[in-house]
């Protein structure tokens, strides 16, 4: 389902005298249906710029990013808009969110945009949001004042409210209490009975341990210096 082969990705550094800092050269990594693999590494490794790469969010400079078909290193926005829509979804650290949109149409939106009735896929956001302990006074309110760990649970809702064939997770258990971190595996372990391919960055050691098959360091995807 997801599949990175000979990937590459430099950054140019405008601000320091356009100098160019290649991170990453050959990655490779296969994710099965199923599956589940932590990235692991130091803080700077390139975790995240991978996770980035996946997503669409950074161009890559060589190689491939098959995600269901679709080689997101060469995909026209279009193209990557309708993978994001339908196969590949991300649950980051941070909500990023419309001002004054409640939070049940938040959680809902990826139904809504792939024609699902309103009334069934605001149902199905509820079910989600009620699982994660998230009051329900709370989801006619925008998330945007929510505590660091409602929001993180806004997050984990819309990410699973549509079964995506493939997920990025970027430390799902992050400000998470015992009740709420334990829910937030649950979920996990059902995406991969299902047949999801997922990546994740879990710095939480059990929660890692738990749900993911195996590990991958991105250490090994930096350059070699000459």
């Amino acid at each position: 389902m997801i599949e990175i082969t000979k990937l590459s990705k430099s950054f140019l550094m405008h601000n320091q005298g356009a100098a160019r800092i290649e991170v990453m050269r050959g990655a490779d990594l296969s994710v099965g249906p199923g599956e589940c693999v932590a990235l692991t590494g130091a803080s700077g490794a390139g975790k995240s710029t991978l996770m980035r790469l996946i997503y669409g969010n950074y161009l890559a400079g060589g190689g491939a990013i098959r995600v269901g078909g679709v080689d997101v290193a060469r995909a026209s926005p279009r193209e990557i808009i309708a993978l994001r829509r339908e196969t590949l979804g991300y649950v980051s650290q941070f909500l990023r969110v419309v001002p004054r949109v409640p939070t049940r149409e938040v959680v809902a939106e990826p139904l809504l945009v792939l024609g699902m009735p309103e009334a069934k896929a605001l149902s199905r956001a509820e079910a989600l949001l009620a699982r994660l302990n998230l009051p329900a006074p709370l989801w006619s309110l925008s998330p945007t004042t929510f505590s660091g760990g409602e929001q993180q649970r806004v997050n984990i809702a819309r990410g699973f409210v549509h079964p995506y064939p493939a997920l990025l997770l970027d430390e799902p258990t992050a400000s998470l209490d015992p009740v709420n971190r334990e829910v937030v595996l649950d979920l996990i372990e059902a995406a991969k009975a299902r047949g999801a391919a997922i990546v994740g960055i879990f710095h939480d050691a059990a929660a890692r341990a738990r749900v993911c098959g195996r590990e991958v360091d991105v250490s090994a995807f930096a350059p070699v210096s000459a």
